[in-house]
């Protein structure tokens, strides 16, 4: 389910859509998002979408150069475009330095900008993938989150997007299913895709 507004809202309406998406009572398993003013509500998802996730955070957990934590149901805020609140997503995936710890304490809905400890978000898509493709990805990259890797079963690809300019990603790197997809520091692995598909 998806509530969309039809016409582009003043500051009052925009404040508006936050305070009902704040008060939201979600069914359990389901995911509430604010996205670009849009409040999505995502059911649980199918097995092949969580088969994806499990391995990618086996292969980053056990392989990578350093110790990474990660969280499946982090609520984040990240900057929203303009004349929109702030977006609030949950990734699939959340990456963070185990140095910085910054789960320890932190709210249901963790502010993102300028904080260094998240390292990687990932996104692997489901029933409508362009909001992964363009908005998730655009609002990850104003906040500076250094990585965003998307898992593209629509499209059978994987992308790695890096390098956030304030407003998108400058560099990415794409593989199809099958292939694999270098992950640079601080990762240094070659993340597996042959069982993506």
């Amino acid at each position: 389910m998806t509530v969309m507004v039809q016409e582009p809202l003043s500051h009052e309406d925009a404040d508006v859509v936050l305070e009902g998406f704040l008060a939201l009572d979600t069914p359990e398993g389901f995911r509430v998002e604010l996205i670009d003013g849009e409040i999505v509500v995502t059911p649980p998802p199918l097995g092949d979408h969580e088969r994806c996730i499990g391995k990618i955070i086996r292969q980053v957990i056990r392989y990578s150069a350093i110790e990474f934590e990660c969280s499946g149901n982090k609520g984040l805020t990240v900057p929203g475009v303009e004349g929109q609140p702030d977006n609030r997503v949950i990734p699939d995936i959340t990456f963070i330095s185990i140095e910085k710890d910054p789960f320890h304490g932190a709210a249901s809905w963790m502010p993102v900008e300028g904080d260094d400890a998240i390292v990687m978000v990932v996104e692997v898509t489901s029933g409508k993938p362009k909001r992964d493709r363009e908005a998730k990805r655009t609002g990850y990259a104003r906040a500076g989150v250094p990585f965003y890797l998307l898992v593209d079963r629509d499209e059978d690809r994987v992308s790695l997007f890096s390098g956030p300019d304030g407003e998108d990603y400058g560099h990415m790197d794409q593989v199809p299913f099958g292939k694999p997809l270098p992950l640079p520091e601080p990762f240094e692995i070659e993340l597996d895709t042959s069982e993506f598909g």
